[in-house]
């Protein structure tokens, strides 16, 4: 396994596997510790692991914390995604930028979501199913959701969302969302 940096948005990395591919299919370590700790990530932070399961082109997000945020590793571990993470850490050399990116069971490739960024994701197969490692345990009170169709964000969804939660379908913009109107 190798730690990938995402230039685009600074302390976030992709977790590459090697799997081990035979007649029967293939083997993945889909996490490593030691990896996970050469990049500056502390692996033992993780304290809670979920999963989603999504029909076609149900759209998730975006979804961030307030406080000190949540860090997450997030990995399709079957079907495929379009994944995206925003940076909205005010004192970030890559704030306000985002990564859209294929997530797949094809690869088993894991993104690492740095707190304080915006995540979200829309299923491009029927079920794609995510699986989140997180940092610290949920608390809905922290909860921020910011419109997916939000103009300033201009996220380049591959299909309109044929399903949302109540929730992110009534999402206030962005500008809204972090108290700048």
């Amino acid at each position: 396994m190798k730690a990938i940096p995402l230039p685009e948005i600074e302390g976030a990395f992709l977790f590459e596997p090697t799997p081990h591919v035979d007649d029967r299919g293939f083997f993945s370590r889909t996490f490593d510790k030691e990896v996970v700790r050469s990049v500056g990530i502390d692996p033992d932070a993780f304290v809670q692991d979920s999963v989603s399961r999504s029909a076609f082109a149900v759209l998730r997000g975006m979804h961030l914390r307030t406080g000190r945020g949540e860090a997450k590793m997030v990995r399709c571990s079957y079907g495929r995604v379009f994944d995206v993470i925003i940076d909205l850490r005010p004192g970030s050399p890559t704030h306000l930028n985002q990564k859209h990116l294929e997530l797949s069971d094809d690869s088993q490739v894991t993104l690492y979501v740095p707190a304080g960024c915006a995540h979200g994701f829309q299923s491009l197969t029927s079920p794609a199913d995510v699986s989140y490692r997180i940092d610290r345990a949920h608390d809905p009170a922290e909860d921020v959701t910011i419109a997916f169709d939000d103009p300033e964000l201009a996220i380049p969804w591959p299909f309109p969302p044929l399903l949302m939660s109540e929730r992110d379908r009534a999402a206030p913009s962005l500008a809204v969302a972090l108290g700048r109107t």
